[in-house]
């Protein structure tokens, strides 16, 4: 059995840079795009936010699998990730940096198994390993009380 997975968008231009994006064969409801001011009119997130909200949002959802997997019962966990866009060799505008930070609501003495999951959680993170081939990506983690708990990334 092969492990193979695929999946199909649909984007479907709107007006101006508004896009329609439909996920095909599911229940999920349409997502619009735009692209900031001046080119669009930000009715929208643009590719570059999609790309680091999709980071962001993998790597908060691996850290509260990991942490159930262990029997944890996190309370709400807040990520923030802050994009750096810089001009490449050629002068295009590229992502070249993410930075994430997400904040656990409760101490590390709180959460069963917290060394043992924070080393794994990232590898199996598919959006941010992927990303990492072209875009610096430095992940942060910290308890209720702000002690860093996990920081991988270096750049």
């Amino acid at each position: 059995m092969s492990e193979t997975q695929a999946f199909t968008l649909t984007l479907t231009q709107e007006s101006d840079y508004v896009f329609r994006i439909e996920f095909d064969d599911t229940a999920i409801p349409a997502l619009h795009t735009d692209e900031s001011a001046p080119l669009g009119n930000d009715s929208g997130p643009n590719p570059s936010r999609m790309l680091v909200a999709a980071v962001a949002n993998c790597l908060s959802a691996s850290l509260l699998f990991s942490l159930r997997k262990y029997k944890n019962t996190p309370g709400t966990i807040v990520t923030r990730a802050r994009a750096t866009l810089d001009r490449n060799e050629q002068k295009r505008l590229r992502v070249t940096h993410i930075d994430v930070v997400i904040e656990l609501p409760d101490t590390a003495a709180d959460y069963a198994q917290i060394e043992r999951l924070l080393q794994q959680f990232e590898n199996f993170c598919v959006v941010t390993e992927s990303v990492r081939h072209g875009v610096a990506v430095d992940v942060s983690v910290r308890d209720g009380n702000g002690a860093t708990l996990h920081a991988s990334g270096g750049s």
